[in-house]
């Protein structure tokens, strides 16, 4: 059994998870905390996930019916995220791996949005398109045997990530943070057609699975501009479903050809903004008219949760992955090229019977 622990942002973590099977998780949340700055304090998050782990730990535990002795493996969030916060996350990690005699294995917050969806829906076809859309990272990414193989990028996004721009979008709408389901909750009022809002980088090839938001998110503040300048109420909810339409169109549209142009038949969508409701539709609609199956982790997996953590920490020992060092450090900006995240990973990576 995989005791998984996340604390790579402003949610705390933990999972329990065997052979591919969830058994209990708990989350603790400091978000309320950080609204009214309108993002994420680093400080704050740090000092929450301090006070949060081992309650959380045991919440998990408690959900599962299971001991700390039944624990066999410790996985957690080693990178990216804010360092103070993976910073306690990853201590928390060695002091029970230490104290229980047993195998410790750094994990890379991304892999775990993508082994979210195991947990619900079984293995992951090799390979499969996944999809990863949330406050920090929007990426196009071909994945096969995700424990072992090399993760392939597509396409990244160059600037804001989709759920950044709809937190600051948000903002300038006057709505709260986090602005994702701000946004979603006042588009159910809206026109998705009121505003023309552009689709960047939809129209070159050499762009075809490139992502950026930045130039809609200044199109969604001159447009709340131009209206309070002009002394005109503004219709939020109009500007939320035309900005959210725009969002969920270009990462269908790209999702959807790429699945096309690689003959990949399933097309997998995680990450926060994998619970915004039209991005879900759409999928839906575009994969079905493509003949691709949709996989979407359900709401409860879809943001920062240990369980996700556990699920790759249970892909890495069913593989024979070596653990990770008690010196594992954080690495707030890794990059996502192996799930597994530690020195002995990407370029010494070993697996039993290889």
């Amino acid at each position: 059994m995989v005791l998984g622990i996340e604390s790579s942002c402003d949610e705390t973590g933990a999972g329990l998870v065997r052979e591919g099977r969830l058994l209990g998780h708990a989350v603790a949340s400091s978000m309320d905390e950080h609204a009214r700055f309108g993002g994420v304090v680093p400080e704050i998050a740090a000092r929450a996930h301090v006070h949060a782990a081992a309650p959380v730990v045991r919440a998990a535990l408690a959900d599962a019916g299971l001991a700390m002795s039944d624990i066999d493996a410790v996985a957690v969030t080693a990178g990216p995220g804010l360092s103070g916060a993976l910073q306690v996350g990853v201590a928390a990690a060695k002091g029970l791996a230490y104290a229980l005699d047993v195998p410790l294995y750094g994990v890379h917050h991304l892999a775990g949005h993508v082994a979210a969806d195991t947990l619900e829906h079984g293995p992951l076809p090799n390979p499969c398109m996944v999809l990863i859309v949330s406050g920090g990272h929007t990426s196009l990414l071909l994945v096969r045997d995700l424990a072992r193989d090399p993760i392939v990028h597509l396409g990244d996004t160059l600037d804001d990530a989709a759920g950044e721009c709809f937190d600051k979008a948000a903002r300038v709408f006057g709505l709260p943070y986090p602005g994702g389901p701000a946004v979603d909750r006042a588009a159910r009022e809206g026109d998705p057609r009121a505003v023309p809002f552009p689709r960047p980088l939809t129209t070159r090839r050499e762009h075809r699975y490139t992502f950026s938001f930045s130039g809609l998110k200044t199109a969604a503040a001159r447009w709340a501009e131009e209206h309070r300048a002009a002394g005109r109420p503004l219709p939020v909810a109009d500007g939320a479903a035309s900005l959210q339409e725009a969002v969920a169109d270009v990462l269908t549209r790209k999702a959807v050809a790429a699945c096309t142009e690689h003959g990949v038949g399933t097309l997998v969508v995680v990450g926060g903004v994998a619970a915004n409701s039209r991005v879900r539709a759409l999928a839906e609609e575009r994969c079905a008219a493509a003949g691709v199956e949709l996989r979407v982790p359900p709401l409860r997996l879809c943001t920062d949760n240990g369980a996700m953590i556990a699920a790759v920490g249970d892909l890495l020992v069913r593989a024979g992955a070596e653990p990770a060092p008690l010196d594992l450090t954080v690495d707030p900006s890794a990059p996502l090229e192996y799930a597994s995240l530690h020195p002995a990973a990407p370029g010494s990576y070993q697996l039993a019977g290889r």
